[in-house]
C-alpha cells in the first residue's frame, strides 16, 4: 500500500514538473518581435464597405508626381466600384429574368444588361468621394488613399427609367418584381461586404 502511495505521488511530482517546464519554455511572441509592423491603410474598414445604400471601393495610387498618385487612386476606385456594380447589376438581372416566364429569355436578357450598362456608365459619374488622404514615403513617393461611394437607391431608379422607357421591354417589365430582387441583391452584398 505505501509503495503505492510513494508510486503516486512521485508520478505527481513528475506531472506537475512537466508542466511547469512546459509553461515556462514557452512564451507569448509578439508581432513586432517577429519582425511584423502594424500599418494604417487609410481610407478602408467597415464604414468604407458597401451596404444596401451604396455601393463602395477603396484603392491605393503611388508615383513620384502627387497628382499622377490621385489620379491613379481615383482611376482603381472607379473600376473596382465599376465590377463592383456590374456584379450585382449582372445578379440582379439573372434573378430577375430567371423569375419571370418571358418569352424569348435569352434576348430579354440581353436587352435588360445592354442598358443597365449604359445606366451605370452613366452612373459613374455620380460618384462622390467619402475619403481621401496623401502621403509621402520613404522614397519620396506620394502615396494616395481613395474611397468612394455611389447611391444604390439612384442606380436603381436610373435603371427602372431606362428599362420602363424601353419599347421592347414595357410589356414585359414589372418594376416591383426587379425592385424585389434588386434589394435582395444588395442584401447579399452587404452581408458579403461585412464578411457574414
Amino acid at each position: 500500500m505505501k509503495l503505492k502511495q510513494v508510486f503516486v505521488l512521485g508520478l505527481g511530482v513528475i506531472m506537475t514538473a512537466g508542466l511547469n517546464s512546459c509553461g515556462s519554455s514557452e512564451k507569448a511572441v509578439s508581432a513586432k518581435s517577429q519582425g511584423e509592423e502594424l500599418i494604417e491603410v487609410y481610407c478602408t474598414g467597415s464604414e468604407y464597405q458597401s451596404d444596401k445604400s451604396h455601393f463602395r471601393a477603396s484603392a491605393i495610387g503611388e508615383s513620384l508626381d502627387q497628382m499622377v498618385s490621385k489620379k491613379k487612386a481615383g482611376t482603381n476606385a472607379r473600376a473596382e466600384l465599376a465590377s463592383l456594380v456590374a456584379s450585382t447589376i449582372k445578379g440582379t438581372i439573372d434573378n430577375y429574368v430567371n423569375s419571370t416566364e418571358l418569352n424569348n429569355v435569352e434576348q430579354v436578357e440581353e436587352r435588360f444588361e445592354g442598358l443597365t450598362r449604359e445606366v451605370i456608365n452613366q452612373q459613374l459619374n455620380n460618384i462622390k468621394v467619402i475619403c481621401e488622404k496623401q502621403t509621402r514615403t520613404s522614397q519620396n513617393k506620394y502615396k494616395t488613399y481613395v474611397a468612394i461611394e455611389m447611391s444604390a437607391e439612384d442606380l436603381e431608379k436610373a435603371i427602372d427609367m431606362k428599362l420602363s422607357q424601353d419599347e421592347k421591354l414595357k410589356v414585359d417589365y414589372d418594376y416591383n418584381k426587379f425592385k424585389e430582387t434588386y434589394d435582395a441583391e444588395m442584401e447579399k452584398l452587404e452581408t458579403k461586404q461585412r464578411g457574414f
